[in-house]
């Protein structure tokens, strides 16, 4: 069985993405990484009504213009297959809360590579800040989290 889940990076007219800084969760995957607001399908959900709910409760805000960038395939040795369905905000409403799985806070575009991120990360951050058009992505990880493959719509890409 796989895992489905929403990655969402909300973005402001400032140039900067809203980033999670997993802190707070115990036995957390993302401990003390930065990554965006999202989390696994409720039974029922489509991608993009979890990528709404995970925003709010995560958040407090209701996205009012959200875009389906990509699908990306996680291959983690000794895990199951994650497939995370990745979305950009442009437009919300409502105020910012406090997040009770890490700390909230903008970031510069061009900052976001150096933070403590995923390897396979800096590589769908490309993709977003190119436009991509909408994108397959499949990242392959061994047990200590090395990223050890990748390919973009199936085709492989060289690492390093």
């Amino acid at each position: 069985m796989a895992i489905n889940s929403t990655l969402v990076y909300l973005e402001n007219a400032a140039g900067e993405y809203l980033m999670l800084h997993r802190v707070k969760k115990k036995n957390d995957i993302n401990h003390d990484k930065w990554i965006g607001v999202g989390g696994k399908f409720e039974q029922g959900e489509s991608p993009e009504d979890c990528a709404l709910r995970e925003t709010k409760e995560e958040t407090g805000l209701t996205l009012t213009d959200c875009r389906f960038r990509g699908i990306v395939t996680f291959d983690c040795e000794g895990r199951e297959t994650e497939y995370m369905h990745l979305f950009t905000a442009n437009r919300w409403t409502g105020e910012q809360i406090r997040c009770d799985e890490g700390d909230l806070e903008w970031v510069p575009k061009e900052k976001v590579q150096d933070l403590p991120i995923w390897e396979g990360d800096k590589i769908f951050f490309r993709l977003l800040l190119e436009e991509r058009p909408f994108f397959s992505l499949k990242l392959s990880y061994d047990a200590h989290d090395t990223l050890m493959g990748a390919a973009l719509d199936g085709v492989p890409l060289a690492l390093g």
